[in-house]
């Protein structure tokens, strides 16, 4: 694909001091999303707005809800996840001077660049999914299979799991 599986341009000239826009993805656009991000399934996305023109920017806050289903990191067993997040993005141009900066601080991790005259909610619904996903899903058979291929747990390989050991060797 070449383009955003989930484009929903919001033209810029259309955004007002209370804009309010609902943008939901179709399910072509869910199953093209479930394979850019490794999942597998998408059962339900959507977004909602609340949009302001900010000073040569366009602020968007507002509401993800989501239903996925991952892959757990250890089985492959599909781990079902519904997702709720808020959201606080900044839309700026690109080539702003602020696109000049090295240094990033936690504002400007919420700043989305965009070209022309209009910005993609629907990507931009895409990428706050993205970075909502549980980084590790586990299914209730993950603790097995990872004993069974020898990873320790967090008890068992723990900062405080030698000390542990050393006390009980001292007991003896």
């Amino acid at each position: 694909m070449t383009g955003p599986e989930f484009p929903r341009p919001q033209r810029l000239d259309r955004i007002g001091a209370d804009t309010r826009v609902t943008v939901s993805a179709e399910p072509g656009e869910r199953e093209a999303l479930a394979v850019r991000f490794g999942l597998i399934a998408i059962g339900r996305l959507e977004a909602s707005y609340h949009l302001r023109p900010e000073a040569g920017s366009v602020r968007a806050s507002g509401h993800l809800s989501a239903e996925v289903v991952q892959p757990c990191v250890a089985t492959g067993d599909p781990v079902p996840a519904r997702i709720e997040e808020d959201f606080d993005l900044r839309f700026v141009p690109d080539g702003s001077p602020e696109g000049d900066e090295i240094e990033l601080d936690e504002a400007d991790c919420d700043t989305v660049f965009f070209t022309g005259g209009a910005i993609d909610l629907g990507e931009a619904a895409a990428e706050t999914l993205a970075l909502a996903l549980d980084p590790f899903p586990r299914s209730p058979a993950a603790a097995d299979a990872l004993k069974q291929a020898g990873v320790l747990s967090e008890e068992e390989a723990g900062p405080f799991a030698a000390l542990a050991a050393l006390k009980g060797k001292l007991k003896e």
